[in-house]
């Protein structure tokens, strides 16, 4: 019998975020999975009364099937941690730099990793294009939130309006980036390994919440149309981002590919969709040979505590 087979576990879900739906979806899929390994596992609807429920419950490890806010943000981590209830994915800092983009990028940063150039905004300040360090087109984009929300391209100066008010209506602290052009390439990482790259071609102009949660709405390539050691290093940055912000066990990595070789991190998912469209699945079965199930007890059984020093 493996470690957490003998444990009860919490498939926490749902949650308080603009992507709940999401993580509902994800949330039922490994919560089926677990149970069809045998694993004595319960769902549970994450709402603000979460430690009252895991102690009643008397939950005995935790995957977290959370994303966005109070999920992917270092939240429920320091809650599980001061529970003493090991849990799925990166701990408390790790989480916390990952969803903000703007400390995750400056960590890329002085790690040499390549990102995209950027100004960083809080509500009430005043954006003008002529004043940023680069022109047209650009993005703008909320600084904690995931799955694209509130992301917008501004091709044009009267789009950057509208483009601000979306991204400050998720968040009070926004990125402006330098829009960059590239193949939008996923790293996938488990057991602090890159396992594969896929290529995303989205139907829409980027990679936004529609294309990424509605089938048929991009295109998913594996492994991506790069040359062996363009591939090669595209992984190699991935795994690079995940262990410079010091996350744990699995995240996905989601890369811009130039034309001439360059790998602009967006960003580190902590907690990657696991639903029937998600890109970490995907690229753990075509990549590893890992099956759906086989991911989701690979991960549970590296459930850990982050702030034990035993």
């Amino acid at each position: 019998m493996t470690a957490m087979k003998s444990k009860k576990i919490g498939v926490l879900m749902g949650g308080l975020s603009a992507e709940r739906e999401v993580s509902l979806k994800s949330g039922a899929a490994v919560h089926q999975a677990l149970l069809d390994r045998g694993y004595r596992a319960t769902a549970i609807d994450v709402g603000r009364d979460l430690a009252a429920v895991l102690v009643q419950e008397q939950i005995e490890a935790a995957f977290i099937a959370l994303h966005g806010r109070y999920g992917e943000d270092g939240c429920v981590q320091g809650l599980l941690e001061l529970l003493e209830i090991p849990y799925t994915g990166s701990g408390v800092l790790a989480s916390a730099l990952a969803m903000h983009k703007l400390y995750s990028k400056q960590t890329f940063a002085s790690s040499g990793i390549l990102t995209a150039p950027f100004h960083h905004f809080r509500r009430g300040e005043q954006v003008r294009i002529s004043e940023l360090a680069f022109g047209l087109p650009l993005v703008v984009k909320p600084v904690q939130e995931g799955s694209s929300v509130g992301v917008s391209i501004v091709r044009e100066e009267g789009q950057l309006e509208a483009a601000l008010e979306e991204a400050f209506r998720h968040d009070s602290e926004i990125l402006i980036e330098q829009y960059i052009k590239g193949q939008e390439v996923q790293v996938g990482i488990l057991d602090d390994r890159p396992i594969g790259a896929i290529e995303i071609v989205p139907k829409n102009e980027f990679y936004d919440f529609e294309a990424k949660y509605t089938d048929g709405m991009a295109e998913h390539i594996f492994p991506a149309r790069l040359d062996a050691d363009l591939y090669r290093k595209a992984q190699q940055i991935g795994l690079a981002a995940h262990t410079a912000l010091g996350c744990s066990g699995y995240s996905r990595v989601d890369l811009l590919v130039t034309d001439t070789g360059d790998c602009y991190v967006l960003e580190v998912n902590t907690l990657p969709g696991m639903t029937a469209l998600s890109l970490l699945p995907e690229i753990a079965a075509k990549g590893a040979g890992l099956p759906f199930g086989t991911l989701v007890e690979r991960i549970i059984e590296s459930a850990a505590l982050h702030t034990k020093a035993d």
